[in-house]
């Protein structure tokens, strides 16, 4: 029994080998003319839209932001005591150089005027005395000398009170436009009390601050354009560079003056741009660019082998429609449609755009 057992496994094991050498036999046996099927077909070259652009001549800026200021902004204080008599300017008012803007009431200085009038006459007689006198032999030096002191003093007094005098009528000291004027009639004014405050703004100056990494590219004397809050234009040029960066900002003030005939206002934002030298740019579509995984801004074209190309690109300005950009060649086939989908280095099959 036990044998008949093992007779009928060896049996069934040998039949397996035989089922399984014949598979192995009838397939080495086909056809070998067929074709066979590679692991993995080749890929087609992906299809972008291309244009061809060539480089022009771009004018490059410096654009700040900046505040226009008064040429002069002069304010007016008394320069002596007295009650304001009289107010001859008005606010808005233009006034030239020498104009009384503020009479103060004389008061009791006319008469100390007399007086110090006559102790000059007094003290130029004793002088006058005191010299013929010595030249005489009846007077000694030292008399001379104290006559000669006292006639000093004298004079001094007089100079003082007509300088009073004189100061009791408050004059403009330059051409302007009377901004404000704080005295009133009946006002009684102390040394150093606010009388008028007048502008002058023509020149207007624009006060911007410049970045440190531009700023060695501002010259004195350089022409810029100015865009005033209110829609106004202005050109003017560079005046003024600060020698040192401000401690916080680093930035470095800079100062423009512009000729101001219809005397626009000072105190609103403004934007200037400074032209600096020029570069060869191409003007694109800010669609068209990519970024690099590495941060880096460029656009994406196809060489003459018709592989992409990442060229890395610096924004020279920007316009409503677009974008000026420097660092690319001088002729250049972009990619405008599918750049988002191919690589560096891989063939494409470009399609003229424009056509």
């Amino acid at each position: 029994m036990n044998n008949k057992s093992y007779l009928i496994a060896a049996a069934v094991g040998l039949s397996l080998v035989l089922w399984m050498l014949s598979g192995l036999l009838i397939g080495s046996g086909s056809d070998s003319s067929a074709p066979s099927t590679p692991a993995s077909a080749a890929a087609t070259p992906m299809r972008v839209e291309v244009e061809t652009h060539r480089a022009e001549q771009v004018e490059r800026y410096i654009e700040n932001q900046g505040d226009t200021q008064a040429q002069h902004d002069i304010q007016l204080r008394a320069e002596t005591t007295g009650q304001v008599a009289e107010v001859l300017a008005d606010e808005g008012d233009r006034v030239a150089v020498g104009d009384v803007v503020v009479r103060l009431a004389l008061g009791d200085r006319q008469s100390r005027q007399a007086e110090a009038q006559a102790r000059v006459a007094q003290a130029q007689a004793d002088f006058d005395a005191a010299q013929r006198l010595q030249g005489e032999g009846y007077q000694s030096a030292i008399a001379v000398s104290e006559a000669r002191a006292a006639l000093a003093s004298a004079q001094a007094r007089l100079e003082a009170i007509e300088q009073e005098i004189t100061d009791t009528r408050i004059r403009a000291p330059i051409d302007g436009v009377l901004e404000s004027r704080p005295a009133e009639v009946g006002d009684y004014l102390s040394v150093g009390d606010a009388v008028a405050r007048i502008m002058d703004s023509n020149p207007l100056i624009i006060v911007a601050h410049v970045a440190q990494q531009d700023i060695g590219q501002v010259r004195l004397g350089r022409q810029a354009q100015i865009a005033l809050a209110t829609g106004d234009s202005l050109e003017g040029q560079v005046r003024y560079i600060s020698a040192a960066a401000e401690r916080g900002s680093r930035t470095f003030r800079v100062e423009i003056a512009a000729d101001n005939p219809n005397r626009l206002p000072a105190g609103v934002s403004a934007t200037i741009r400074i032209p600096v030298e020029p570069v060869r740019g191409h003007f694109l579509s800010p669609a068209w660019l990519s970024l690099e995984d590495s941060g880096q801004v460029g656009v994406k074209g196809v060489d003459d082998e018709n592989n992409v190309v990442f060229y890395p690109v610096n924004i020279v300005r920007t316009e409503r429609d677009g974008v000026w950009v420097s660092g690319l060649p001088e002729r250049l086939r972009v990619i405008t449609v599918g750049q988002g989908f191919v690589r560096e280095g891989e063939p494409v099959t470009p399609v003229n755009s424009e056509g």
